[in-house]
């Protein structure tokens, strides 16, 4: 796979808006880029030093004195009473230090994590805090006890040791009919009484009700996107460690949020968080898997407490595929009411998801706010509801709502099949374009400085859209070819108001020798924060990168952060780090204006130097200023600041809305069902770009998991509840060979934010399953064949072919 930049915010089509007026960008702040030399360049990642050379440090490189292995003993049952457990003949192998099961564990009600959903629908059913299961099992791959040993081969093979009576009980493995087992007794948490996890409505009102009646159109159609998971490279991991004398708990983790971490344990164990120390150090991935603390890093901290010893734990690739997380799997049954013009006028939907046996992750509320995505329409309704299951908990996947956009844009594609118009064409009718914003969806969510419209028509020229159907059509009439298009456009909220998610703090301290040093409360698990805040800090100091150096991860140096997620970081920890730089840079020039006795407002930092604008042999070096700030302060006037540092706590001022359209080609064998990816092109627009080699590989990644979901990926489940995808041989991934070059088209459009940043990690994943799934359905109704869910595997394509055959 390779990338191509299509750098062109003026490659549109005629008689469409190119861009925002200079006008209407008048009152957004502008970024003070000082020099300008790294922002918007494609600065080489500082990052690649160390991690191409294997040089990294991950958790399995964290070895501590006394340090001991654990390993889980896990269910191979989906529901089952646990009769007894029988530890003794493990706990006499020699190197064995302790076994834990159910009962020796304790944890104050609501310490550990509250699922999404329970934060959104207040009194949503909390399922019980059980690190272990006591009692009962729940999935396949629950923890029933926890193994202590010298090492890891000798507690795996204390395992075999355990004796585990059980009373199996019929499982509840399906999300449609969990609701009605539940109804009839069975349920996966007993506690709760109900398998409903929690429901949101907003319901049909009369003014919607004729809205529809009086549509001359109404289309429904119901659509399902299939169970798959995050699959990071490194798999989970923890080293927790007591220190009993000096009562400090320190935690390395495999996580996305080392200060969340370092909350959830004090909160845990019941400390003080200046009794926790959480460090993150490198991460192989996490998507989502890795924000929240789940069961088992639980459980070994709380092991770690008990014993008093470090104690790590590496999850292998089976327990990742088994036991981590699901995410994904929902349905959606979607109507859209349009006039004779084929204008959207209203959307339902009807949404359902499974949330596995404990969640933290349902998206079915986001997913509905967001269902009528770029496009203009007068009203909405709709409902979720998150059912549990015997099968492993959902958890947040890259874009975890991204089931908005594809119940939408398949729908799109669907309804312009049902009225005879092209897809492309009820786009640019029904897009949201530059003179509408700012645009109110029908559920209140404004969007501004967005530009969908756009990107569809820089997508649809970069793919030269016509002539692709030209061809189609010969090749399909001439040689019985089944090649297809595939349209996926979307707007994506970065920085949301929830939570903490809507500010950071940030750290910029100069050094004695003049080197500045950046503390961050990310957590980056692959999004080049090291390389990317350092452009930052290096333009508003007027310095070189090679000096800058970004600290993240520690919870004992860097300030309180909501860690890497929610596409976030660019524009809030971005405004952060630049405020910092500014604070710092202003103290610089008080400093240096009394050495050259000059005015502070005169003064230009260019590559580390600091002169008199206007006269360049006046100049003095960061580290003149620096050493005169440390170490002779004395000779500086007391009214000035000679600490080189701040920190800021940066608040964002609202919800920032990036948006892109992803448009691919495709080619059905109809003889095998494999599909080939012909081309595939984006067009994005994150704002002001900080560094386009980054933001190309943000796409990219995206990308590829949104091919992998759709035709490769799918965990899967027998109607028993007994996982049936536990190794790659079986939970395909698309490699290189599979994933086409991909082409990357921009359109920068700076958001009313500092340094006119939008977020972006996340749109990939969000654009592409759509773009993908109706490039196939496209393909496929030229034979006349329909298809509504996902994945689409060779043989759901030869199936959908031998609907239609004869």
């Amino acid at each position: 796979m390779s990338v191509s930049d299509h750098t062109a915010p003026d490659h549109t089509a005629p008689d469409h808006t190119v861009g925002p007026s200079p006008e209407h960008l008048a009152a957004a702040p502008k970024f003070e880029n000082k020099s300008g030399r790294f922002v918007g360049q494609k600065v080489l990642r500082k990052e690649d030093a160390r991690l191409v050379t294997g040089h990294g440090t991950y958790v399995d490189d964290v070895v501590l004195p006394g340090m001991l292995h654990a390993h889980f003993v896990r269910s191979d049952y989906p529901r089952a009473r646990i009769l007894s457990i029988d530890t003794s003949a493990a706990l006499a192998l020699d190197g064995v230090t302790a076994v834990f099961v159910g009962d020796d564990f304790a944890v104050p009600a609501g310490a550990m994590v509250p699922s999404v959903m329970q934060v959104i629908a207040a009194g949503a059913p909390t399922p019980p805090d059980l690190p272990i299961a006591r009692g009962d099992v729940r999935y396949v791959g629950d923890p029933v006890a926890v193994i202590v040993a010298r090492s890891r081969y000798i507690a795996e093979d204390a395992a075999e040791l355990i004796v585990i009576d059980y009373e199996p009980l019929t499982p509840i493995v399906d999300y449609l009919t969990a609701a009605a087992d539940g109804e009839r007794g069975e349920f996966v948490h007993h506690e709760l009484g109900t398998n409903i996890g929690a429901t949101i409505t907003i319901p049909v009102d009369d003014h919607l009700q004729g809205v529809i009646d009086g549509a001359a159109h109404r289309i429904t159609a119901t659509f399902e996107q299939h169970r798959h998971t995050n699959v990071p490279m490194e798999t989970r991991g923890v080293v927790a460690s007591w220190d009993r004398y000096a009562q400090q708990l320190t935690v390395h983790m495999s996580s996305q949020n080392p200060h969340e971490v370092r909350r959830r344990c004090a909160q845990i164990l019941g400390l003080d968080e200046t009794q926790v120390r959480a460090v993150q150090q490198d991460v192989g991935g996490g998507f989502g898997q890795k924000m929240f603390m789940m069961r088992e890093e639980v459980a070994i901290v709380i092991v770690a407490h008990l014993l008093g010893r470090p104690v790590k734990w590496i999850e292998d690739r089976r327990e990742n595929l088994v036991a981590a997380n699901i995410a994904r799997l929902e349905r959606g049954t979607v109507t859209f009411a349009l006039d004779a013009d084929a204008h959207l006028l209203a959307a339902q939907m009807d949404h359902i998801e499974d949330y596995g046996a404990f969640g933290v992750g349902a998206a079915g509320a986001m997913a509905c706010l967001l269902l009528t995505g770029p496009y203009k329409a007068q009203r909405s309704s709709w409902s979720t509801a998150a059912l549990h299951t015997n099968t492993v908990g959902r958890a947040a996947y890259r874009g975890p709502w991204n089931f908005e956009s594809v119940a939408r844009e398949q729908m799109v594609d669907h309804v312009s099949r049902m009225i005879g118009i092209d897809p492309l064409e009820w786009r640019r009718r029904n897009v949201i374009k530059w003179p509408d914003l700012p645009y109110t969806n029908p559920m209140g969510m404004t969007y501004d400085i967005v530009t969908p419209s756009e990107c569809l028509e820089q997508a649809a020229a970069m793919i030269d859209y016509d002539a692709f159907r030209v061809e189609q059509q010969r090749a399909h009439a001439d040689q019985g070819r089944l090649l297809g298009i595939g349209i996926g456009l979307y707007v994506e909220p970065s920085a949301t108001n929830m939570a903490t998610f809507h500010t950071e703090g940030a750290t910029v301290r100069v050094s004695t020798g003049g080197s500045v040093d950046v503390y961050l409360g990310t957590g980056s698990h692959g999004q080049s924060i090291e390389t990317t805040m350092a452009q930052l800090v290096a333009d508003e100091l007027g310095v070189d990168i090679d000096i800058v150096t970004v600290h993240q991860g520690d919870t004992a140096q860097t300030p309180f952060g909501a860690g890497t997620g929610g596409s976030r970081t660019a524009n809030i920890v971005g405004g952060a780090a630049v405020a910092a730089a500014q604070a710092v840079r202003a103290k610089v020039c008080q400093i240096a204006a009394h050495l050259l006795e000059a005015n502070a407002a005169d003064l230009d930092i260019d590559e580390g130097r600091i002169g008199v604008r206007g006269t360049p042999s006046r100049t003095i070096s960061l580290a003149d200023v620096a050493r005169a700030a440390y170490d002779g302060p004395q000779a500086l006037p007391v009214e000035l600041d000679v600490a080189l540092e701040s920190t800021i706590r940066y608040r964002h001022p609202e919800t920032t809305w990036s948006n892109a359209c992803h448009i691919c080609t495709v080619e059905i064998d109809k003889g095998t069902g494999a599909v080939k990816i012909v081309r595939y092109v984006v067009s994005e627009d994150c704002g002001k770009m900080i560094n386009p080699n980054v933001v190309n590989g943000q796409v990219a990644g995206g990308v590829v998991q949104g091919i992998g979901a759709v035709l490769y990926e799918h965990l899967q489940y027998s109607p028993e509840g007994v996982p049936l995808t536990t190794t790659f041989m079986d939970y395909l991934l698309p490699t290189a060979a599979e994933v086409p070059d991909l082409e990357i088209g921009h359109i920068e459009t700076p958001s009313n934010t500092a340094g006119g940043f939008k977020g972006m990690g996340e749109g990939g994943a969000i654009g592409a399953p759509p773009c993908v799934f109706n490039a196939v359905a496209d393909a496929l109704a030229l034979v006349g064949a329909t298809v509504f869910d996902q994945p689409l595997g060779p043989r759901q394509v030869l199936d959908a072919l031998a609907s239609v055959a004869g």
